[in-house]
């Protein structure tokens, strides 16, 4: 069973399209080999609403007509391809539709039916490797699952283009989960619009604070941003060829650019290959700043003017 798909419903986890029970489902496909990777939406997104279902689109195996972003996660990712040591790939959904108050609340909901699903998982079977990738919203998912497990539950996280303030992150990572997990904040001025937005309709716990698309400084996080030629050469190293930014403003290209989830398939089976400290070693000091795809700002360093020219 290379792909379960579980929901956050409104009494825990369901099995997407089957009234069968969630866990004893879900023990029996993690007793098998190899990896397994959790897929986890963003906003709008709605398992329940068959036009708006994620196990249709980005966790299908078909392009969906109507998705001009669209883009199959789990074949991307290494999965349904017939290898014998593929592992397992976790398609999870949760209500994601509404204004973003409410998704908020919802991902926060579904974030405890994830740590379930995890902590049933490392019962079953304590030796297989728990990775995450998530976009936008889905990162408060994930962050608040680590609130509920123990330490050294799962070992890498991606978060593309995530929607969480940098001082969430923080604490999350700073739970006995967090600590004992690397997280890889891909991010990118495409998404500069977005993380604006979130600032303006989220209110901060902290004050100041920004989105995590400004960039996370832990000693086992690392930020990818994806539009700097210098991050997408020094990625070329680990086997990281991602093409350039076609757009200014673009909230999917974190996984719709070419070569993006070939690249996250590698870090996250491959992380031996991909070792934190020898990215943070091969990555650019800071993240340019915001705005610098579409406007050229006065106070910019001139090494990060010249590549906002080159990628515009």
């Amino acid at each position: 069973m290379p792909i379960l798909r579980l929901n956050a419903g409104p009494e825990g986890l369901v099995l997407h399209g089957s009234p069968a029970p969630a866990l004893p489902t879900l023990r029996n496909a993690a007793r098998g080999n190899g990896p397994i990777i959790i897929l986890i939406h963003g906003f709008k997104y709605d398992p329940g609403t068959p036009r708006f279902c994620p196990h249709g689109r980005i966790f299908g195996h078909t392009r969906h007509p109507e998705s001009a972003y669209h883009t199959q996660w789990p074949r991307a990712l290494g999965f349904a391809c017939g290898h014998a040591d593929e592992g397992l790939a976790i398609a999870f959904g949760w209500r994601a539709r509404g204004n973003l108050w409410r998704a908020q609340r919802s991902a926060w909901a579904a974030g405890v039916a994830l740590a379930q699903a995890i902590h049933t998982i490392r019962i079953v079977a304590p030796r297989r490797p728990i990775h995450a990738i998530t976009h936008s919203m889905g990162s408060e998912v994930m962050f608040e699952a680590l609130h509920h497990l123990p330490a050294h539950a799962v070992q890498r996280i991606i978060t593309i283009t995530g929607a969480s303030y940098a001082s969430a992150v923080k604490t999350a990572m700073e739970t006995p989960a967090g600590r004992t997990a690397e997280l890889l904040n891909v991010t990118s001025r495409e998404n500069d619009v977005f993380d604006a937005m979130f600032e303006k309709l989220i209110a901060a716990d902290v004050p100041q604070d920004r989105a995590m698309g400004a960039g996370i400084n832990l000693a086992n996080a690392v930020t990818l941003q994806l539009d700097c030629p210098r991050t997408l050469g020094a990625l070329t190293r680990f086997g990281g060829h991602i093409h350039m930014p076609k757009r200014r403003v673009c909230h999917w290209s974190g996984y719709t650019r070419p070569g993006a989830l070939r690249f996250y398939a590698r870090a996250l089976r491959h992380s031996e290959d991909l070792q934190l400290q020898a990215l943070q070693d091969a990555l650019p000091d800071a993240s340019a700043p915001r705005w610098s795809r579409i406007f050229a700002m006065p106070h910019m360093p001139s090494d990060l003017l010249g590549w906002q020219k080159t990628a515009s």
